[in-house]
């Protein structure tokens, strides 16, 4: 959500953005109208309640002919405000509804794009491995060496669900302990959170309203699954005024996570790539409002995900995320895609990105300045540590070996009983 007096001020710059995140910039308009309307109407509540304030204290002072006279003018007042105030409510919940649909601008080095095909690349880290045999697909190998069996979780589940056996399910567990390891040892608290939450977080955080299609609901009690930890992770404050020494707040959590996939029908339907559920660990940050503050924590948040996947040994690039490819309340976004042979390209296994306080206005998340300043809204950032099954189609595919088996890089053998590969249960 944005200021509404600086949306007013910069009405042009709002719609500009709309047009660049291809969404419609008639909600700039349709913002502006009904929040003149909501204003104009909320001037005459509040002036005709002072005007009845002020009348009812003359009472006492009229004769009871003049009395009668005034408290018929007063009922009729009354009457009118009654009217005004449902008027006032009506619009003040329509602005909302506006307001909640506005586009945070992006920065200014965000590249135009209308897809993720214009997203520029900025970094390439390791060499696309090259093999003296056929690599086989993470799925084709994992099947054959009886450690992923798509056709039963499928069976149990429905489409892209999936079962991970024996050195599978090991393997995404010990990917999925580094990386929590791996961030409290720079300074992240891990935490265990809900992942069924409330409408307020998936507002709050800016999946909803929008992202009901992606969501799996528990509409009897009004609850959504999470798509990711962030949603429950950056809500946790929601409602209260920080101090500024506690800030930055850092933060970690794994979480299964749920999406529902609406719109991909046909894409990607073979293999571990686009599923229902999956495990991620994520890093969300809470800081002070600054915008050179939040640019450089943006910058930090990415470096931990890629110092990870370079103790991984997995090639991969990082690419400044375009306009087109950008979520609503996202300023800017990096990508980390990940080498893998079977799409014969780098495929998305990271997203960081920062809101300044889109996220925080929403879910009245602030801080108390140092000295007397008036309360601010916090920025928000989050990341992705680690995402399973992604992270398991890269790790078996670059680093599968002529016989069948895999590798295991360095970095994850303590999490395996110092196994240095991995042969399933074939």
């Amino acid at each position: 959500m944005l200021d509404a007096k600086w949306v007013r001020e910069h009405a042009d710059e709002v719609r500009d953005a709309a047009k660049r995140k291809r969404m419609d910039p008639e909600v700039v308009d349709g913002f502006l109208e009904n929040d003149r309307n909501h204003r104009l109407v909320l001037q005459q509540v509040e002036g005709l309640r002072a005007d009845l304030k002020a009348s009812s204290s003359e009472l006492g002072k009229m004769s009871s002919e003049e009395r009668k006279v005034a408290l018929g003018v007063q009922r009729s007042k009354k009457a009118e405000l009654k009217e005004l105030e449902q008027q006032e409510h009506e619009l003040r919940v329509v602005v909302k509804d506006f307001a909640m649909r506005l586009p945070m601008p992006p920065a200014a080095d965000v590249p135009d794009g209308l897809d993720d095909g214009g997203n520029v690349e900025l970094s390439v880290s390791g060499p696309i491995p090259e093999k003296d045999f056929e690599i086989q697909t993470h799925d084709d190998l994992g099947e054959k060496i009886g450690v992923i069996d798509i056709k039963r979780g499928v069976k149990i589940a429905g489409s892209r669900n999936y079962l991970l056996l024996g050195d599978a399910a090991r393997l995404e567990r010990a990917v999925l302990n580094l990386a929590l390891d791996h961030m409290m040892k720079r300074g992240f608290e891990m935490v265990s959170v809900p992942t069924l939450v409330n409408r307020a977080c998936m507002e709050g955080t800016g999946y909803f309203p929008g992202g009901e299609e992606q969501a799996y609901l528990a509409e009897r009690d009004d609850l959504a699954l999470v798509g990711t930890s962030e949603v429950p992770l950056t809500s946790i404050h929601s409602g209260e005024t920080l101090d500024f020494h506690n800030l930055p707040v850092r933060r970690v959590a794994l979480s299964p996570c749920y999406r529902r996939e609406a719109g991909t029908y046909g894409k990607d339907t073979k293999g571990l790539y686009r599923v229902h559920q999956f495990w991620k660990v994520e890093q969300v940050v809470l800081g002070p409002s600054d915008e050179a503050w939040s640019l450089e924590e943006h910058k930090r948040m990415l470096g931990h995900a890629t110092d990870l996947m370079n103790l991984l040994e997995l090639p991969y690039r990082v690419v400044n995320v375009c306009t087109g490819d950008l979520g609503q309340g996202q300023v800017q976004k990096f990508d980390i895609e990940t080498w893998m042979p079977s799409r014969g390209a780098y495929g998305e296994t990271h997203s960081a990105s920062r809101f300044h306080d889109f996220q925080t206005r929403r879910l009245n998340l602030r801080y108390r300045p140092e000295g007397k300043g008036k309360p601010q809204f916090c920025h928000s950032l989050n990341n992705t540590v680690i995402a399973s099954p992604r992270v398991l189609i890269a790790l078996m595919e670059n680093h599968q070996l002529a016989d069948g088996t895999i590798y295991v890089p360095e970095v994850l053998r303590p999490y395996l009983g110092g196994d240095t590969v991995l042969r399933g249960n074939a």
